[in-house]
């Protein structure tokens, strides 16, 4: 576990791009057949601890929420019967709010204090499950920090585990960004300096979370004060070569199958700060292979709207955080003082990006937009890309 050298590969999925998007709706994660027989560790799209109440849709679509949560309620009744009479005597199970390949997520209530809390039930019968638990709850028992989700307790038994966790039901980063109908510069700096501060301290643990990305950082109540953690620890110690992360946010040691440590989280970091900014993805393709050439070049740009209207210190940041070299990366710590993070980005341009990261979000992935020119960051690699089967 932490920040130590290791090796990974990175995770599949059923379409090379994973639109950003996605982090506004209901997400799934299913493996690409097409490398092998493989065994696949699925981990679930979205957030397992938001209670997902507050999803920005309109009309119809929240109808259709409505319904869904309907259903999760009806399955977590069916759940119920599964959790231990130990579990079900301290908590009420209420509804279910995520399920991955070894577990289900289900939100419930603390019968005396009526406080809400999500559990996480892991199945441990598997040798994968084992592992995925072990993982989390090695980390989960280690941290205690505001922007970073809490463990509250634990309840072990022979083939599951259950653990309770903080709930958080203030919706998803891009969420936020989106629901706010006004976003400006001093916005981004206010939730990129929650999320510093808890990969931080996380890294002086010797932790690397291995899987940041706007799904994994949630609000804890959807107040306008509301603090963000940082969630799902289930990669922070895997250590096979099959450990997965997400395409889009893997650094390029990573992909050129390089000794990496908690940097990777840092260049994650970078791109969800262009993300956030644009409401676009610095590397995109349609093609997993053109994709992950782009990654390993550094090949991104700062084209197209809003970009124009972004201070270069924001871009400065960015460029530092998506550096190829990851000796040259900034760390938490240092990002935390960079100048535009410090003042909250008190030189830059007031204007409301909200519009442009809406409409950039609303589109669909560009072949394209990864064959850009790139930014002052973009160098070639002169290691070979080596292209692996991904399962």
């Amino acid at each position: 576990m932490g920040c130590g050298n290791s090796k990974v590969l990175p995770e599949a999925s059923k379409r090379s791009y994973v639109s950003v998007v996605q982090s506004l709706v209901a997400f799934s994660k299913a493996c690409d057949d097409d490398d092998g027989p493989t065994k696949c560790l699925q981990k679930q799209k979205g957030s397992w601890f938001s209670a997902n109440t507050k999803r920005h849709q309109p009309g119809s679509h929240r109808q259709q929420q409505i319904v869904r949560d309907g259903r999760e309620r009806d399955k977590a009744v069916t759940y119920k019967d599964k959790f231990d009479q130990r579990v079900t005597a301290r908590y009420d199970i209420k509804a279910l709010i995520g399920r991955g390949s070894f577990s289900r997520v289900v939100r419930v209530e603390h019968r005396a204090t009526r406080q809400p809390f999500a559990i996480k039930m892991m199945e441990t019968e598997a040798p994968q499950g084992r592992e995925v638990c072990a993982s989390e709850l090695a980390v989960l028992q280690r941290v205690s920090h505001d922007n970073v989700i809490q463990l509250i307790e634990v309840f072990q038994f022979p083939q599951r585990v259950y653990m309770v966790l903080e709930l958080a039901t203030g919706g998803e980063l891009l969420e936020r960004v989106v629901s706010r109908g006004h976003f400006t510069e001093r916005d981004a700096t206010r939730a990129l300096r929650m999320v510093l501060a808890g990969v931080g301290y996380l890294h002086r643990l010797g932790i690397a979370h291995r899987d940041l990305k706007p799904e994994n950082l949630l609000y804890y109540h959807p107040g306008p004060d509301s603090r963000l953690l940082v969630t799902d620890f289930g990669l922070t110690s895997w250590s096979l070569t099959t450990t997965c992360g997400t395409p889009e946010y893997l650094a390029p040691e990573v992909l050129l199958r390089k000794p990496y440590t908690c940097a990777v989280d840092m260049w994650a970091l970078g791109v969800i700060a262009y993300i956030v900014l644009s409401g676009s993805m610095p590397f995109e393709d349609d093609s997993r292979t053109r994709l992950y050439r782009s990654i390993v070049r550094g090949k991104f740009s700062f084209h197209g709207d809003p970009w124009p209207s972004v201070s270069n210190l924001a871009k400065d940041f960015i460029q530092r955080l998506l550096a190829l070299d990851s000796a040259t990366r900034l760390t938490a710590d240092q990002a935390i003082r960079h100048s535009w993070v410090v003042t909250m980005a008190a030189s830059s341009s007031t204007r409301n990006l909200h519009r442009s990261i809406s409409q950039n979000l609303r589109k669909p992935s560009s072949s394209s937009s990864s064959s850009s020119s790139s930014s002052s960051s973009s160098s070639s690699s002169s290691s070979p890309l080596i292209f692996f089967s991904l399962f």
